[in-house]
């Protein structure tokens, strides 16, 4: 059975990025310079309301690289894939090529 999480309010749900752990000619490559807190958005929720009732949205959008504070989200296992849900104020930013 699939599953389908949809964030509600301002909540964003994160796949994390897992860098890799050698190049391509088989080099290993130290924890420290792999370690990039970054991951693609999966799914955003609606956006929330303010004080005037007025639906701000959320700033990120399907699809986006984001760079994710160190600590903070909640894990969220969903067919043996892991992601994490952040509040959009949390994301740090996105990440362009």
């Amino acid at each position: 059975m699939a599953k389908r999480l949809v964030p509600l309010l301002n909540r964003v749900l994160v796949e994390k990025i897992v860098p890799p752990s050698k190049t391509n000619a088989g080099i290993l490559l130290p924890e420290k310079s792999t370690k990039l807190n970054s991951g693609k958005v999966v799914a955003i929720g609606p956006g929330i309301r303010s004080k005037e009732g007025n639906l701000i949205p959320v700033s990120v959008k399907e699809g986006d690289t984001v760079l994710l504070p160190e600590y903070g989200g909640t894990e969220v296992n969903l067919a043996d894939k892991q992601y994490h849900l952040y509040r959009d104020e949390d994301i740090l930013g996105t990440l362009h090529d």
